[in-house]
């Protein structure tokens, strides 16, 4: 091996152990520099400026630095836009490879691809690693070598697929002694929050453990809102904090409900990969040409919990005041805002990757689309939750309820902003005036 520097660039996969991308850069070199970027293209963007995701990645920034140092190394931790740090670092460093993992979001392969560019003026290769999925893009296949656009056969195929191979880990552990040697790192300053223009706020994570015993009840628990039922990795997940394939192999043995969960996962990525116009637009073109009513005033009261249904109104106090919501209730909201009050449903979706600590885009723009019956593999048209009848199958106690809305019995808990039969077929009527 010879003393040039190679790069490993951390995104969505904040950890050392079980690392695609990491594994082959420290296999392939002796001198591996870790780097992290706040891309300023989309931290800027960001309206709360105390912003619990950003205080999440800074907190594991911190915790990935301090690791780094007790091995011999350091993380170099730059805030811009990414095609300029690239430009800075090239100066600084003699670069052989730049070794990351992929992207699959539109901006994200945009940026990618504008690296790549640069790079090459370089001579600098820029490699990339399946990490953050069990299979990803084309890997999963029907008969006929298109991708799937239905679940349950994509199901099918992928646990058919599934095998000891795709699970096995990446052990970064055994090249940890080719991490550049700390001595060597020229920017070894952690950027400030303050930096960013963030303000540092205390917010009590959940910790990446795998609970197995609430794996092993998720079937029988997941549904119902007041219990503790779900595992709260998402945010992980998001972020890379745990791995996919340590998390996929304990669910392969614990509980079916559980891997059918990572299952959706994989295929909405898989969607996202291979359908992009998905991320703007309806996957089923038709879906369109609906004329969505989007009121604002009734938009705000949703937003802010006040609409007068109170499985609805305990699901958006919850996300405003946690960044979570309930799983079950997610699609209750989503489908109240698209079928009762016809908002489109890109208003739902964006407030959701505003306020969400585990926003994905893949899943969220697929779990919207659901809702509104624009997806691929969506709820018919004519599939409208009733808010009533789903508080009486998972919150009868209303023990959620009553936590998220404690003047629900007293008169300043406003009516319902809709009745629920006349909404219903509201939405029956323009829906089918421009799907039939």
């Amino acid at each position: 091996m010879n003393n040039t520097t190679n790069i490993f660039w951390f995104r969505r996969d904040l950890r050392l152990d079980d690392n695609a991308g990491l594994f082959h850069a420290l296999q392939n070199s002796d001198n591996v520099l870790p780097i992290f970027i706040f891309d300023s293209e989309i931290v800027d963007i960001l309206n709360d400026r105390e912003d619990k995701r950003i205080n999440f990645i800074y907190q594991t920034i911190q915790n990935l630095k301090e690791n780094l140092v007790k091995l011999g190394s350091n993380l170099e931790v730059y805030y811009g836009k990414p095609i300029n740090i690239f430009k800075e670092i090239t100066e600084l460093y003699t670069i052989e490879k730049v070794f990351t993992n992929h992207d699959y979001e539109p901006y994200g392969l945009e940026r990618d691809n504008a690296i790549h560019a640069f790079l090459s003026t370089k001579n600098i290769e820029f490699l990339t690693f399946k990490d953050q999925v069990i299979f990803e893009k084309q890997e999963i296949l029907t008969d006929s070598k298109k991708p799937y656009t239905i679940y349950s056969p994509y199901a099918r195929k992928w646990r058919s697929q599934l095998n000891d191979d795709c699970l096995k880990p990446y052990r970064t552990e055994e090249y940890f002694s080719h991490f550049l040697k700390n001595e060597k790192i020229i920017n070894t300053n952690l950027i400030t929050l303050e930096a960013m223009n963030f303000k540092s706020v205390k917010v009590d994570f959940p910790k990446p453990d795998i609970v197995i015993n609430i794996i092993e009840k998720y079937a029988e628990n997941r549904n119902f809102p007041a219990i503790k039922g779900t595992t709260y990795l998402g945010i992980h997940l998001r972020f890379g904090t745990i791995s996919i394939r340590k998390l996929t192999k304990i669910a392969q043995k614990h509980n079916e409900s559980f891997l059918n969960e990572l299952t959706w996962r994989d295929f909405y990525m898989m969607i996202l990969a291979n359908f992009p116009h998905a991320a703007k637009g309806a996957f089923k073109a038709n879906y369109d040409k609906i004329e969505w009513r989007n009121n604002k005033e009734e938009f705000e009261k949703w937003c802010n919990g006040k609409t007068g249904y109170p499985i609805v109104d305990a699901g958006m106090r919850e996300l405003n005041a946690t960044g979570y919501m309930h799983n079950r209730v997610r699609m209750i909201t989503a489908s109240f805002l698209t079928k009762h009050l016809l908002i489109d449903w890109r208003w739902g979706e964006a407030y959701f990757a505003e306020k969400l600590l585990d926003f994905d885009m893949a899943a969220n723009n697929g779990g919207w689309q659901w809702a509104s019956g624009s997806g691929c593999d969506a709820a018919p048209y004519f599939r409208i939750f009733n808010p009533t009848t789903q508080t009486e199958k998972f919150d009868k106690q209303l023990i959620y309820i009553k936590k998220w809305i404690p003047e629900l019995n007293s008169f300043e808990y406003p009516k319902p902003i809709v009745e629920h039969t006349f909404a219903r077929n509201r939405c029956l009527e323009t829906y089918k005036k421009y799907l039939v």
